[in-house]
């Protein structure tokens, strides 16, 4: 198996013989809404949303069947040869006497297949990629010949063409095959569907799924092949299709068909090539209401010189957006920082699905989602995410929880009529630290006295009731007595979140886990289970969050609060060992607030209500440090959790086994609930317990060698995969993230160093550049591209590892590289923007000093009026006007 080899600083790689490895597969997208996925062998699918698939619906699981998705055919007088390897012939010898060379070269939103068939003398170059802004995917192929005496050849495009909803990958496949109208135009095939069918109901359908195609220069194709019947053959393939092999005909332009199954095949003029000779052809996909829209994108890409500059506008594009550069000691790190950084771009367009190994859910975001890609865009793009936070709030219901069906855009949020009441413990937590990200990379602090409406559907009670009176005429918005929508600060629903997840604990005084937290496999102890990971980082946002009000404090010595919040204001210390008094507390809420609130404010004092929270979090660090701190006798670390039957999951088992989880360790430590004597504990148990370098890192969790139906699903899962013990990348980054805020840097240094070992080392992770949802057990990377694990690791990398990161609207830098980090200069530099500037931050170590030793930055530049900037210890701050 051959490595991956860089190119460029933009992150460009190359690779050879990329069908040696299984599953590789790559996205290519639009920002208006197409969303593609591609193997080398041009295996993947197409598709806008669930309902609208352009491709068949691929997973990983049936990736390596899906090679013929977009193909290519080349029929010379020697034979017929798949521009995709896509053939009977070459699929059979593959493994054997191999007759095709093949290299990959892959950019941001683009990739480039070259194959070349030693036997025919042919040489195909495929290019693929979607324009930012159009619903298409445009396939530009170059045929050489690269032999010696002429060769005459004739190009076949063929695409199957799907049209319809995920959901009829099985259920009605046939039926819905019988509402396909195809037309075929002077360029390709068009496909409506009459209706979108489905047993909810039958509605009418717009959408027409297309595949067109022209010569380079823009010449008409001479006969197309509409269905896969007409393409195939009695007994043929798609790696064996009779039109092909048998030089069926075809149909002109103008030929209509209704209800079989959709092919886009495409056959082109014959050419006759002379040696080094190239010719080209354009293949479009794309799916539109608008057939002049259709007739638009035909003629702003059918010539190969439209194309290559559209291309061009394209690697432009996302070059621009994401807009950190990297320069370590490390060119490979470097590079592989831009793709990274390119992730949250992906999962902005790909919500949490839509790509062969996110084959779950249907589509769009979940509620960490929102909050965790705004962490990216307030260091690449911050200048809506103002907006963005306000909107996103209006999710937040009056009783703490949250809506968890997301429309599309921002702030849209939908009601849940399935019955089914899910309360992640964890949600509350998230929009806490965007925004006081926020806060601290723009200055804007009044932000927390914007106004934002509260969701509103059947849930109440935090989920444990339904709210009779609500109906949909009620609408989504949480009104007053008087029938007003009601607004409350930012403030004040960040104060909700925080308060009634203080009151709502389980029997250890803990916070309950209810449906789950973050790690939603841990979903089987509703009733009794309770998170002491999450209860610390509840403990750390109560503080951050007391300390945002001390900072308000600037600005007047009052903030008007929903009445009804008194309530949660009422109860002090001696009540907080007190489960039933908390329990009381959080019902008096939560029924006063189950249909209208009052709309009713009070005033309170900023500095009265700082001290209350900050009164809450220091008894919750001192309860859990004295409950939850485990011991082996040598090493020790934080119990995270309490299963259904109230046990505690974590410790030395009778058996002498240990049963550890990094989430507890990662929130003690970033919260600051642990102490520092804790968190060298904690380090130590973890590379005893829970590093595996073979497997990228830091496990989740040891083996339990139990299914544990009392705590969750994840238990079910084979050791290593997933969340039962597999290196999850996004708790290993927060894990680095924690001990670097906490100065243990080594350590910190450690754990972000591994994951970017082995997602780099391909002979292990066998996938493209990048930091993938988890490393099974074997270190193959898995669930690749749309993970929260990108927005953390480039935060870490930016904030604390560079130490570039804004305070109070101040640039402030503080780095934490250790020696090896530098370049053979001894530097190290960031590029990148802050408050609507671009920095270059050099870090200059000419003596090769460790962290701790050497000195602060010694030069700042910018593209404006930033020459140098003074010293002061390890720390630099600029004031920005």
């Amino acid at each position: 198996m051959e490595p991956i080899r860089f190119l460029d600083d933009d992150g460009t790689f190359t690779l050879n013989d990329p069908e040696a490895v299984s599953c590789l597969y790559f996205p290519l997208a639009s920002e208006a809404g197409l969303k593609s996925a591609i193997t080398p062998g041009l295996g993947g699918d197409c598709k806008l949303d669930q309902e609208t698939f352009l491709l068949e619906p691929v997973s990983s699981e049936n990736l390596h069947a899906s090679r013929s998705t977009r193909n290519f055919w080349c029929v010379t007088e020697e034979g017929c040869w798949s521009a995709a390897g896509a053939s009977a012939q070459q699929e059979a010898d593959r493994f054997t006497e191999k007759q095709d060379e093949c290299a990959l070269t892959v950019g941001l939103m683009w990739q480039t297949v070259c194959r070349e068939s030693k036997q025919l003398g042919l040489q195909a170059e495929i290019t693929s990629f979607v324009p930012p802004q159009d619903n298409v995917e445009i396939m530009e192929v170059q045929l050489t010949n690269t032999g010696t005496v002429p060769r005459n050849v004739t190009g076949i495009a063929a695409i199957p063409i799907y049209g319809r909803s995920a959901d009829n990958i099985r259920d009605h496949r046939n039926v819905t095959s019988m509402l396909h109208r195809l037309q075929t135009t002077e360029h390709g095939v068009l496909v409506k569907p009459t209706m979108s069918f489905d047993e909810k109901g039958h509605r009418e359908n717009h959408n027409i799924y297309y595949v067109l195609g022209s010569t380079g220069a823009g010449e008409k194709p001479v006969a197309f092949y509409p269905t896969v019947d007409s393409f195939l053959g009695e007994g043929g393939t798609l790696l064996k299709p009779r039109a092909v092999y048998e030089g069926a005909e075809g149909v002109p332009a103008g030929t209509e068909i209704a209800g079989r199954e959709a092919m886009g095949g495409i056959r082109f003029p014959a050419v006759t090539l002379e040696p080094g000779q190239s010719t080209e052809y354009i293949v479009l996909l794309g799916v539109s209401e608008d057939e002049a829209e259709i007739d638009r994108v035909l003629s702003s890409f059918h010539t190969v010189e439209q194309v290559r500059a559209a291309l061009s506008v394209t690697r432009a594009h996302w070059q621009e957006q994401v807009n950190v550069r990297y320069h370590t000691g490390d060119p490979n790190f470097d590079r592989w920082m831009r793709w990274v950084s390119f992730q949250p771009f992906l999962r902005r367009i790909y919500g949490c699905s839509f790509l062969p190994h996110h084959d779950y859910g249907r589509g769009g975001r979940g509620w960490r989602d929102l909050w965790q890609d705004c962490l990216s865009l307030l260091l690449m793009d911050p200048q809506n995410v103002g907006d963005m936070i306000r909107k996103n709030f209006g999710g937040v219901r009056v009783d703490g929880t949250n809506a968890t069906i997301i429309g599309a855009g921002d702030g849209n949020f939908i009601a849940d009529r399935n019955g089914i009441a899910r309360v992640w413990m964890d949600h509350a937590l998230w929009p806490l630290m965007t925004t006081k990200l926020y806060i601290d990379q723009t200055g804007d602090l009044n932000i927390l006295n914007s106004p934002a409406p509260y969701f509103k559907d059947p849930q109440a009670l935090r989920g444990t009731g339904i709210d009779q009176d609500w109906n949909d005429a009620y609408g989504n918005r949480q009104r007053t007595e008087s029938g007003e929508v009601y607004q409350g600060t930012i403030l004040e629903h960040l104060l909700i979140q925080h308060l009634t997840a203080f009151y709502e604990v389980g029997e250890h005084n803990i916070f309950r886990l209810r449906g789950a937290d973050w790690n939603d496999a841990l979903d089987m102890a509703a009733e009794h289970g309770e998170s002491v990971a999450f209860t610390c980082a509840y403990a750390g946002n109560l503080r951050d969050l007391a300390g945002l009000l001390r900072r308000l404090t600037k600005e007047g010595d009052t903030v008007s609060l929903l009445e009804e919040i008194q309530e949660l204001l009422a109860g002090g210390p001696a009540i907080y060992p007190d489960i039933p008094a908390k329990t009381a507390i959080l019902e008096r809420y939560t029924r006063r607030c189950i249909h209208n609130v009052s709309g009713r404010t009070i005033r309170v004092s900023l500095r009265e209500l700082a001290d209350n929270l900050e009164i809450k979090a220091n008894w919750l660090m001192e309860h859990i440090r004295r409950q939850e701190w485990i011991s082996d006798g040598e090493n020790g670390w934080f119990n995270s959790y309490y299963d259904n039957h109230g046990r505690q999951v974590e410790g030395v088992q009778p058996d002498g086994s240990v049963r550890m989880m990094l989430t507890g360790q990662v929130f003690a430590i970033m919260s600051g609930t642990a102490t520092d004597t804790q968190v060298e504990a904690v380090a130590r148990s973890a590379d005893r317990y829970l590093y595996k370098k073979e497997a990228g890192g830091y496990r989740l969790n040891t083996d339990f060698h139990e299914l544990k139906f009392d705590m969750g699903r994840m238990f079910g899962f084979a050791y290593g995969e997933k969340e039962n013990g597999a290196v999850f990348s996004h708790m290993t980054v927060m894990y680095a993230n924690a001990l670097y805020r906490r100065g243990f840097v080594r350590e910190g240094y450690r754990a972000l160093q591994s994951l970017a070992d082995t997602a780099l080392d391909f002979q292990t992770s066998r996938i493209f550049p990048g930091i993938p949802e988890y490393f099974n057990a074997d270190g193959r990377g898995m669930y690749h591209y749309l993970t929260g694990a990108a927005s953390w690791y480039m935060l870490t990398v930016i904030t604390q590892v560079f130490g570039v990161h804004g305070e109070g609207g101040d640039l402030v830098i503080e780095p934490k590289l250790v020696r090896e980090q530098f370049d053979g200069n001894g530097e190290a530099a960031i590029d990148l923007s802050f408050a609507g500037k671009q920095f270059h931050v050099v870090i200059a170590n000419p003596e090769g000093k460790d962290f701790g030793v050497y000195r602060a930055p010694r030069t700042v530049l910018s593209r404006e009026e930033i020459n140098s900037l003074p010293e002061s210890g390890n720390t630099i701050r600029v004031e920005l006007t």
